[in-house]
């Protein structure tokens, strides 16, 4: 028996069931009717659906409307940082390879590129809810008693009921724009991270520069202290041969001894720098630091690519160069949009669920003809009383709109500090490396002078000394001044959104 009897039938007119016979031609065609309208007028509503997000103002810079020092920049006419690949700045080719391998390898900034993935998926889910979640359902029960045998004893004890049906789910009809207010924050976080994975971009790629000249510093470094330790070394033995001839004094001796020993544990202090510089840099890499990266011209420092003056530019044009401050507005627009979804929640949400299919009471007659079924179920719910929850939901959602441009206030404050910062380096650094540079050339013609006393007996062994001391704090006092200067170049092209545009 694959449909049931009248009596039976006509216990099931009230609700939409697979015995299209138990409702009349003429109820069914307009039934039929006031579905199409319903749903015609339901697409017109959504369409027509108003969004409550405040207009998006983008807050005012919060810093001076020049740079300090940007006088001293290079014409204007120079293509900003943003729009300078790192390959076109960084031009030493040890140095690119360097870059290349830590671009492929970084743990950081592979967290960074799954963090964006987790963000699209995360925005397209949001999404996914404008629109209606079509599914097939399937079910099938057997129960007993039958509650219909009393009408028609031969429909046995038990109830059967199979039914398959494709339809819609509890979708909620957009019309206050709760839904598309929370799908625009989603887009907003995920372009926020996009920037963020910029951001750490740039970071990785200026770390490697700066880890890269550290080593090339500390190799400079090594050289220094091993002249110094063999020269300082020779001293002694001179020194001592003259204590042991009467000549010299033992504080002499001394002295020549201590300041021997003081270049050996420099030179050990140094070589222990050096080991960890490497091994940080080993870290950004996220592989060993090949020989070759370092091996080259003894210059150290000197022999490195020289990398291209910038023009600064100015502060406002950080908030477009920037990908940490495009990010910082990009989590303002999300907390923008969080109000209108935060304001929708009080106005009625509308939600449907349809179905189309067949259904019977054998499973053998389940795509029989005159078991069609269907179901409209529209539903409303107008928030009347919540304990205040939709209201703390919105006055939450604007205190994280105020947080938000804080933030991003604060976004622009350090950007505009780091910039004004390496100006001044750059202002400055030149004329002390020149003068560095001075003293340490003017230091050891005072060293070749006093050996050359002391060795005719004219000069004391104190002066030997102090002049071996000063020569060696001023060639190193050089190196690392020239080692500043040329890290403060790598952060200036961060610091201006290097590479980001």
């Amino acid at each position: 028996m694959n449909r049931l009897t009248p009596s039976l039938r006509a216990l099931h007119v009230a609700s939409p069931t697979p015995l299209q016979g138990a409702i009349p031609a003429d109820r069914q065609s307009r039934i039929r009717g006031i579905s199409r309208n319903g749903l015609a007028l339901a697409a017109a509503l959504f369409v027509a659906g108003c969004s409550f997000i405040p207009t998006y103002e983008r807050p005012a810079a919060p810093v001076p409307a020049t740079f300090p020092n940007a006088a001293q920049a290079p014409a204007a006419g120079q293509a900003p940082a943003s729009t300078i690949a790192w390959q076109n700045f960084f031009t030493d080719a040890r140095l690119q390879k360097l870059i290349e391998t830590a671009l492929a390898n970084n743990r950081d900034l592979r967290v960074a590129v799954l963090n964006i993935e987790q963000a699209r998926a995360q925005f397209q889910i949001q999404r996914s809810a404008l629109f209606p979640a079509v599914g097939v359902t399937a079910s099938g029960s057997r129960s007993g008693p039958n509650p219909y045998q009393a009408v028609d004893p031969s429909l046995g004890s038990v109830l059967s009921q199979y039914s398959v049906n494709l339809g819609v789910s509890a979708w909620e009809l957009d019309f206050f724009g709760r839904v598309r207010s929370l799908k625009d924050a989603a887009l907003a976080q995920y372009l926020a991270t996009d920037e963020a994975r910029k951001a750490t971009q740039i970071s990785l790629v200026s770390a490697v520069a700066s880890g890269w000249l550290t080593l090339l510093a500390d190799d400079q470094l090594l050289e220094i202290t091993r002249q110094t330790l063999a020269t300082r070394d020779e001293s002694l033995k001179l020194t001592r041969l003259r204590f042991d001839n009467g000549v010299a004094s033992e504080i002499d001796s001394r002295l020549a001894e201590s300041l021997a020993e003081t270049a050996r544990a420099a030179y050990a202090q140094q070589q222990r720098q050096r080991m960890q510089d490497e091994n940080a840099l080993t870290l950004l890499l996220g592989a060993p630091v090949p020989p070759e990266a370092t091996a080259g011209d003894e210059r150290g420092l000197e022999a490195a690519a020289p990398m291209a003056d910038l023009p600064a530019g100015l502060p406002s044009d950080l908030l477009a160069d920037r990908p940490d401050i495009r990010a910082a507005e990009q989590q303002l627009i999300a907390a923008n949009a969080n109000i209108g979804a935060a304001r929708a929640a009080f106005f009625p949400r509308i939600t449907l669920t349809s179905s189309i299919g067949t259904a019977s009471t054998e499973f053998s007659g389940l795509f029989d003809k005159g078991t069609k079924a269907w179901s409209f179920a529209p539903q409303i719910t107008l928030p009347i009383f919540d304990a205040g929850r939709n209201r703390a939901g919105l006055e939450s959602a604007r205190a994280g709109r105020e947080i938000a441009v804080a933030q991003y206030e604060k976004t622009i404050q350090t950007a505009f500090r780091e910039v004004a910062d390496a100006l001044a380096g750059r202002a400055t650094f030149g004329e002390q490396v020149r003068a560095l540079r001075a003293q340490s050339d003017a230091e050891a013609v005072r060293f070749k002078l006093a050996d050359l006393r002391y060795r005719n007996g004219i000069a004391s062994g104190l002066d030997l000394l102090d002049s071996q001391r000063s020569l060696f704090a001023a060639q190193q006092a050089a190196v690392e001044t020239r080692l500043l200067q040329l890290q403060n170049q790598v952060v200036l092209y961060k610091t201006l959104g290097g590479g980001a545009g």
